[in-house]
C-alpha cells in the first residue's frame, strides 16, 4: 500500500512540475511575527518553521519562491488583490476562509491552543482574554463568556497580559510555550483545546494549478517523512504530526 501511494504521489508531483514550467517563480505571503511558524531574523529575513518548509515545497515543485511581508489582518484581502500568489502563515484551515480561498492539504496537523497569563487562577471563562485579530482563537473567545480584547500582531496580546489589560491570552500552544518557558511568571491556564483543521497554504480560487502544485509537494513530504522532521525541529517533539 505504502508502494502505491508513493508511485501516485511521483506522479502527481510530475504533474505539477509540468504546470511549474510555465510558471517559475511564486510569490509566498507570511505574516513574519508568529514564532516558531514565521518571524523575521537579525537580518530581516523571513525565518522559521514556514520559512524552510515553503522553500522545500518551492524546490520540489521547481520554483523560486520570493517572500512577502503582510500583517496578519489584511493578509487575506492581500492574496486576493494579487499582492502575492499564496499564504504560508500559520493559518488554520477554517470553512469560514474556504468560502474566499482555496487550501491546500494541512502542513500540520490540528494543534491545540492553549490559555497563558500571570496566574493560574486566571479567569479565562468570564474575564477580559486577548487574541490576534482573525484568528480562530478570537473566534472561539467570541462564543464564550469571556470578553474579547483583540490586537493587530501576536507581540501586543502577550504585552496585554504583561500589562495586566488582560487577564489572559489564548494563541496556537506551539506560539505560546517558548513564551511561557522563558518567562518564570508566565503560566498555563485551563484545558488545551482542539480547534481548526490544521494549517493549509491558501491561494486565489483562480488558481487551481498552483494550489494543485504545492499540495503535490506537501504530499510528498509527508510521504517521505521530511515533513515530520521539520515539525520536530521547529515546533517540538510533542506536536503532533502525521
Amino acid at each position: 500500500m505504502k508502494s502505491l501511494l508513493l508511485g501516485t504521489a511521483v506522479l502527481t508531483l510530475s504533474a505539477a512540475t509540468a504546470f511549474a514550467a510555465s510558471h517559475s517563480v511564486v510569490r509566498l505571503g507570511t505574516e513574519g511575527a508568529y514564532p516558531p511558524y514565521n518571524f523575521l531574523d537579525d537580518n530581516g529575513e523571513v525565518a522559521g518553521f514556514e520559512r524552510e518548509l515553503g522553500d522545500e515545497l518551492c524546490a520540489r515543485a521547481e520554483m523560486t519562491c520570493e517572500w512577502v511581508t503582510n500583517d496578519w489582518d489584511s493578509i487575506i484581502p492581500n492574496l486576493v488583490s494579487g499582492n502575492y500568489d499564496a499564504i504560508i502563515a500559520g493559518m488554520s484551515i477554517t470553512p469560514e476562509r474556504d468560502e474566499v480561498v482555496d487550501f491546500t492539504q494541512n502542513y500540520t496537523p490540528p494543534s491545540p491552543s492553549a490559555f497563558a497569563a500571570l496566574s493560574a487562577d486566571a479567569d479565562i471563562e468570564g474575564g477580559v482574554v486577548a487574541a490576534q485579530t482573525g484568528t480562530i482563537q478570537a473566534a472561539h473567545i467570541a462564543e464564550s463568556g469571556a470578553t474579547l480584547l483583540e490586537f493587530p500582531s501576536p507581540d501586543e496580546t502577550i504585552a496585554a497580559v504583561m500589562s495586566g489589560e488582560a487577564d489572559a491570552v489564548m494563541a496556537d500552544k506551539d506560539f505560546l510555550i517558548p513564551l511561557v518557558e522563558e518567562n518564570a511568571n508566565m503560566t498555563f491556564v485551563g484545558e488545551d483545546i482542539p480547534l481548526g483543521g490544521g494549517i493549509g497554504m491558501a491561494f486565489r480560487e483562480s488558481d487551481p494549478e498552483m494550489r494543485e502544485t504545492f499540495d503535490a509537494a506537501i504530499q510528498s513530504m509527508k510521504d517521505d517523512g521530511t515533513l515530520n522532521e521539520l515539525i520536530v525541529k521547529w515546533l517540538g517533539a510533542d506536536s503532533p504530526k502525521f
